[in-house]
């Protein structure tokens, strides 16, 4: 067995991976393919990708890997739905066609989806926090390890404590369905006016505007908590059983009103639940990680799931020291469950010749996975769009660039292949300089058309880290959240509430300090990162800065660009001042003519 096809698919952010020898060769995300956010169809595009990059077609494959098991979830489905009759049968009509059609005959829909697949090519299933905890731990850079995956569901586990080692992992604790951190997390999500699975960061960046007036609140009436993190809701002011709605009136009446309508403006009691319930989740997650320590005896961490996402609490457990080491895998939602089906499989199978090899500092090859381009194909469709353009040494391309920033310009950088998870680390990032007062709000209302509050994140030099915050370790994947050093903040003396906080300056680097001087850090190595680590190194020479902002090549509503094609109709429809693709330099106002698509305009995500 050399070939392993991993697939998460038919729920949210879809996605592909592939092993070739237990070695990570590649793995995407549909969505980047189909321009579809989240999408949750089979990822088609992203399975053609994999075979390309490692020169095979699906004939070659040695078995296919699937991430949860349909089965036993649409079991849960059913138990659940049958518990609470009949309120559930509003939304049980419309659930039920698809698990009769594509999804509960699964070896089916995936033989039909993958022509040419032979047929005795073995179509296999892990669980679905088993791939969670597969590719937390086989990545990982330890021997050993306690792994944490907390979700919002997945058959029926939402939060898992197990241990690897080696070759092996095994599950020891589990919370079940409908308890869950997760769900919790997205109910306030939804109640404070954003989407359920793509809005958890909006939540998490609001929550600092706010107070934790409504902490108690929660604990009183919506959750119990035990000392070792599982926790139990209070399914009477929870709607998500019985129809599509997360919370209901009582809910609400906790709360100071109804729900926010998306789109309408933040009030402060928004601000204040975010906070509240930020708190709550920071506080369950540290006590889950003291029992893991507890439980297993390790002394390192991996964390993966959808909440393994929110940096604030990673930060939190970091600096807390319950362990030496964590390691979180970049792609810790849905998506990343595809790689840890292949690796499940790779590792946990018993004719395995090979034992475990870890490497440093992991083996996700900086989360670099994705599809690249070469100069003659990006250049190809520069002319296909009529582009001004000047192609360039690497060594002038990096001097040019590097003016640029230091001049305020906002500049799209493009380059090598595409990161696996929801961040860009750098190759398909937006840059900016982070010593600017004013690029915060230009970035976000004129480049990425979303809301005034979002921060930014930085990308340092791994080796000047220390000197501009809090942080005593690598974070190569932007998954850590640290305080801005003291030596580097501006002490305010302006009362400010709400978002007229967005207005004070509260470092010698403003565009990447949030308004409780923290940021969400990215360290930038040699070693993973060569081309982005040179650029910043030139940054720092020039101006003795030694990091830039760092967001994600999109805009509101869409899909991180893949494709030279996706990256050229961003740049010319937003208010962007330049776009370095491979070795080609553009200037928006040179552009003959705008490309004209509506699906770059601003749009509710």
């Amino acid at each position: 067995m050399r070939h392993l096809l991993g697939i998460s698919a038919y729920y949210h952010d879809s996605a592909a991976a592939l092993l070739s020898d237990g070695r990570i060769v590649a793995a995407a995300q549909e969505e980047r393919f189909s321009r579809r956010k989240n999408d949750e169809r089979f990822p088609r595009n992203a399975l053609t990708f994999c075979l390309k990059q490692a020169g095979l077609d699906v004939s070659q494959l040695d078995a296919v890997v699937f991430y949860d098991k349909p089965i036993i979830k649409f079991t849960r489905m059913l138990e659940s739905y049958l518990a609470v009759a009949p309120g559930g049968w509003s939304t049980f009509p419309r659930v039920l066609p698809t698990w009769l059609g594509e999804k509960l005959n699964l070896r089916g829909t995936l033989r039909y989806e993958m022509p040419g697949l032979r047929d005795e090519c073995p179509i296999l299933f892990t669980e679905h926090h088993q791939s969670h905890a597969a590719s937390a731990f086989f990545p990982s850079p330890f021997e050993e390890a306690a792994i944490l995956t907390v979700d919002g569901v997945g058959e029926w586990a939402t939060t898992t404590v197990g241990i690897g080692r080696g070759n092996d992992l095994k599950i020891l604790r589990e919370l079940r369905f409908p308890h869950s951190l997760g769900l919790l997390y997205s109910a306030f999500t939804a109640y404070c006016g954003f989407r359920i699975n793509s809005g958890e960061y909006k939540l998490m960046g609001l929550a600092p505007y706010g107070e934790p007036r409504f902490v108690d609140t929660i604990y009183k009436h919506l959750v119990e908590v035990k000392e070792d993190g599982s926790l139990k809701l209070n399914l009477e002011y929870f709607s998500f059983l019985r129809d599509l709605r997360m919370t209901n009136t009582q809910f609400d009446a906790l709360f100071g009103g109804p729900p926010r309508p998306p789109e309408t403006p933040v009030e402060q009691r928004h601000m204040d639940v975010a906070r509240s319930i930020q708190v709550v989740t920071e506080q369950i997650m540290l006590k889950l990680a003291r029992h893991a320590r507890e439980l297993t005896g390790q002394r390192n961490l991996c964390l993966a799931g959808g909440v393994a996402l929110n940096c604030v609490a990673n930060g939190i457990i970091q600096r807390e020291k319950i362990f030496d080491r964590i390691w979180i895998q970049p792609a810790a939602g849905d998506a990343g469950g595809a790689l840890g089906a292949a690796l499940a499989v790779w590792h946990l199978r018993k004719d395995n010749p090979q034992p475990r090899t870890v490497q440093q500092p992991d083996a996700m090859q900086g989360a670099f996975l994705g599809p690249e381009f070469s100069d003659d194909e990006i250049e190809a469709v520069l002319k296909q769009h009529g582009a001004v353009y000047q192609r360039l040494t690497e060594p002038e391309l990096l001097t040019r660039v590097t003016d640029l920033l230091a001049n305020e310009k906002v500049v799209g950088w493009v380059q090598g292949r595409m990161e696996f998870g929801p961040r860009a680390l750098g190759h398909r990032s937006i840059l900016g300089d982070p010593r600017s007062h004013r690029m915060q709000s230009v970035l976000n209302l004129k480049v990425k058309f979303r809301e005034s509050f979002r921060p930014f994140a930085p990308a340092v030099l791994e080796e000047r880290a220390a000197e501009f915050f809090e942080l005593d370790c690598p974070s190569p994947y932007m998954l850590v959240v640290a305080p801005v050093h003291p030596r580097q903040r501006i002490a305010q003396h302006t009362p400010a509430n709400g978002l007229e906080r967005l207005k004070q300056i509260r470092s010698r680097i403003p565009a990447v300090t949030h308004v409780d001087y923290s940021a969400r850090v990215q360290t930038i190595s040699t070693r993973q990162n060569p081309l982005f680590h040179a650029l910043l190194q030139r940054f720092e020479q020039k101006t003795g800065c030694p990091m830039l902002v760092n967001t994600s090549f999109n805009v509101r509503g869409e899909p991180v660009a893949c494709t030279p094609d996706d990256a050229y109709r961003c740049f010319v429809n937003t208010e962007m001042d330049h776009l370095a693709i491979g070795n080609f330099l553009l200037e928006r106002t040179a552009q003959p003519v705008q490309v004209v698509n509506q699906s770059f305009h601003p749009v509710p995500d």
